[in-house]
């Protein structure tokens, strides 16, 4: 007679439940999945940003293709914008049709159980079959169409292991972290101490979970790494010209503190924060921590360079008043809008950020400015208005970005693209 899979011993006729092995926990189970579906996307491709910039070279190289090439998948999420500005679009201009992207994959019916959102369910299982150009291509589609599900604090189960993804962050070493904090003070540990309690200071989400020890704990250890790899480029060899390669990144500059903010707000501990705070200043905007911060001040001229091109009157108005971006958006291109509360509003504007292009900050902000421009002409000191960005709407932020990026010439775009490297 066949025995049963779960076979009990019995003691004098009773069962004997001490031979029963407790099941694994579930929440076990959920997290080895999610570390699983992140080293699925994140290993051996580059990120998403990446993989678009080099499809854009290439393009440029082969067949003299222009950077709208790589607008061309932001297109699909102008179907549902109306935002009452310009002429109406004619039938004539209507884009194709597009579809959701597809998937062979069937999800079990335990996978929708909790109603869980599609973007959580591609996050756990991974991509479909393992196809990492598609599970990025539909990370991107649930980014823009269902946005990452969080509470009203802005938190989310799953939101760091997106940026993950997203940034091409691999599996973390979190004894390099620690060796870098034991190593102590940095060179840049005093201006660090002196950023540290002023970030995010009015902020009671923020200040309630994030400490200023781990602030000062992550931007110490950054500031360890830059210096490392500019002491290593200091020491090789010569180049063509017959001078060494230079480096001339900082190791920290005022501003750091609050662009680390959301990645300690959002992280599941400081090991993640680091590597994702670090690999996003050496791959994405170098150029912001590079010499007297030259890229920041590229991206300030093309806030003013792309606000004339989508509005002449209101940027020829902050001319007149003598009122570049130099003046009042600063803060907003060094910290991709971090600067700007509320928080979950941050964390949902970079989200849209990670997965587009970093580069499309600048005209988030052009948003911004559009979205005051009949406060600002109607103001007798539109000084004052701009001194502080109004909250945060990172939805209707979004959606005008949508619609600012189409009026951008191609060669204006390609700066936008390379203006912080």
């Amino acid at each position: 007679m066949a025995l049963s899979p779960l076979k009990m011993t019995t003691r004098g006729g009773a069962y004997d439940t001490s031979s029963i092995a407790a099941p694994a926990s579930p929440q076990t189970t959920r997290t080895i999945r999610r570390l699983q579906s992140h080293q699925q996307l994140s290993s051996n491709s580059p990120s998403l940003i990446t993989q678009q910039r080099q499809q854009q070279q290439l393009q440029q190289q082969q067949h003299g293709l222009t950077t709208r090439e790589s607008r061309e998948h932001l297109q699909p999420s102008m179907q549902n914008v109306s935002l009452g500005l310009g002429r109406t679009r004619a039938n004539s201009d209507a884009p194709m049709a597009f579809k959701k992207p597809s998937s062979t994959r069937r999800w079990p019916a335990s996978a929708t159980h909790g109603r869980k959102s599609s973007l959580e369910i591609l996050m756990r299982d991974g991509p479909p079959g393992g196809n990492i150009e598609q599970g990025l291509s539909d990370l991107r589609y649930h980014i823009l169409s269902s946005r990452v599900e969080a509470g009203k604090d802005g938190m989310s189960d799953y939101r760091c292991y997106l940026w993950l993804a997203l940034l091409n962050v691999g599996p973390l070493q979190t004894d390099e972290y620690l060796t870098l904090v034991h190593r102590g003070q940095s060179p840049a540990y005093q201006k660090i101490n002196d950023d540290t309690f002023r970030t995010l200071a009015t902020d009671t989400l923020f200040k309630r979970r994030v400490t200023d020890a781990s602030i000062t704990r992550v931007l110490n250890a950054t500031a360890w790494k830059l210096h490392d790899a500019k002491r290593i480029s200091s020491d090789s060899p010569p180049t063509a010209s017959g001078q060494p390669a230079a480096n001339t990144s900082a190791v920290y500059v005022q501003g750091m503190n609050v662009l680390s903010a959301p990645f300690l707000y959002a992280a599941r501990s400081e090991t993640e924060a680091f590597s994702l705070f670090h690999a996003f200043l050496t791959r994405e905007c170098p150029g912001y921590i590079r010499g007297a911060m030259e890229g920041v001040h590229k991206g300030l001229a093309l806030v003013d360079k792309c606000l004339a091109l989508v509005n002449p009157t209101l940027a020829q108005f902050l001319q007149n008043k003598k009122m570049p971006a130099e003046i009042y958006a600063f803060p907003s291109v060094l910290t991709f809008c971090a600067c700007t509360p509320p928080l979950p509003e941050v964390l949902h504007l970079w989200d849209f950020l990670f997965a587009y292009g970093p580069h499309l900050n600048i005209l988030c902000i052009v948003a911004q400015l559009l979205l005051l421009k009949d406060t600002l002409l109607a103001s007798p000191s539109p000084t004052k208005v701009l001194r502080s960005f109004p909250p945060l709407e990172a939805e209707q932020i979004i959606k005008l970005t949508l619609f600012v990026v189409q009026k951008i010439p191609d060669d204006i775009y390609a700066e936008l693209v390379n203006h912080a490297k």
